[in-house]
């Protein structure tokens, strides 16, 4: 309890922002927020120790629930087409306010930030590859999108 307390803020920040008006904003929510931070956490593992870094793989393999999401939202926009419109700006929304949390953490804690650059005496990621990363997070989103039917 004690080492999650500093992104209890964050986190009800971001649920408080991206509270869901109906069913299916709830099973997009479900599905991109936690294909988000999943990924994330996978490549925060690169940075840890072989113990837990197999131990996050594990809790985060997935587990075939995408499916449920992903055959009820296709199947709501097969049946009204205008829905595919508006859970697209959603599901962009809620990316949005996952990296606005996340630059919040980032800048109010020092640790996360020297797991991901590195500090004097452990090498993290460069620039560059912060900026892979980030590509990496943002093509996996566009691919949970497509593969609800709203494009990124």
């Amino acid at each position: 309890m004690e080492a999650m307390r500093p992104f209890v803020t964050p986190l009800t920040a971001f649920h408080d922002h991206t509270a869901p008006s109906d069913w299916l904003e709830g099973l997009v929510k479900a599905y991109v927020g936690d294909g988000l931070a999943n990924d994330f956490y996978r490549e925060i593992a690169s940075f840890v120790d072989a113990e837990t870094r197999a131990l996050v793989l594990e809790v985060f393999a997935d587990s075939g629930q995408a499916e449920f999401v992903v055959d009820r939202v296709r199947a709501a926009i097969e049946e009204d087409p205008k829905l595919g419109g508006r859970l697209a700006l959603w599901g962009r929304r809620l990316v949005g306010e996952a990296l606005s949390q996340a630059q919040r953490i980032a800048a109010d804690r020092d640790s996360l930030a020297a797991l991901l650059a590195g500090s004097v005496d452990r090498p993290g990621l460069d620039l560059a590859a912060i900026g892979r990363m980030l590509t990496r997070l943002t093509e996996a989103h566009t691919a949970r999108m497509t593969a609800l039917g709203l494009q990124a």
